[in-house]
């Protein structure tokens, strides 16, 4: 098991891209309530993740046909488009930008998959993940820390593969990092799988 400390999270946060900063100014993650949301935009800005990082990220979960991956906040489809071509599962994903929910269906219908892709225009918040196996997830901190309780709330043996950052209080099972050959960022995949277990506190240095 993986002990993960604040610094890392920090640092991988740094590392991301120089993305954090970006996503500080431009991502809601305030707290609002769903009713006072509307109207406001999406929480976050759209930063896509590049095709190998989403390929190792599937590899990460071992995602299989049977599979049912559910991608909350999934900007242009990608990864449910490209989980369903290359390991035919199916893939629902949550945007509520239209432009870009659109963008993710035709992305589905030009790979041939339109029959395994379902994009939802609704809020990631308020999304029914009951019937997921495999989340990818790309949210800041703050909005994984407001999930949680509904990820808490998913099957045993689910998957969810966090790009990035660390689930508050939730022990990862695996950690990698890995270089993007698309664009020579460096990317932290971490694994988490259900029933989360709490986070182990830290040994004192003799």
């Amino acid at each position: 098991m993986w002990q993960l400390r604040p610094t890392q999270c920090v640092r991988w946060g740094l590392v991301t891209s120089g993305l954090w900063c970006l996503s500080l100014v431009l991502c809601g993650a305030t707290g609002l309530s769903a009713d006072e949301r509307k109207g406001k935009g999406p929480d976050c800005v759209f930063v896509p993740t590049p095709h190998d990082i989403v390929e190792k990220m599937l590899e990460m979960a071992q995602v299989q046909r049977d599979d049912v991956i559910y991608d909350l906040g999934c900007g242009d489809g990608r990864i449910v488009v490209q989980a369903a071509k290359k390991r035919g599962c199916r893939g629902v994903g949550f945007e509520i930008v239209p432009e870009l929910a659109q963008k993710g269906r035709d992305s589905a219908k030009e790979n041939g998959v339109s029959h395994l892709v379902t994009i939802k225009e609704e809020d990631l918040f308020e999304a029914d993940m009951r019937e997921a196996t495999v989340l990818p997830i790309y949210l800041l901190p703050t909005m994984l820390e407001r999930l949680k309780p509904k990820l808490e709330k998913l099957r045993p043996g689910t998957r969810i593969v966090s790009h990035d950052y660390l689930i508050p209080g939730v022990q990862a099972e695996d950690v990698k990092t890995v270089v993007s050959k698309e664009t020579g960022a460096e990317h932290i995949l971490i694994l988490y799988r259900l029933p989360f277990q709490p986070e182990a506190e830290a040994k004192p240095a003799k």
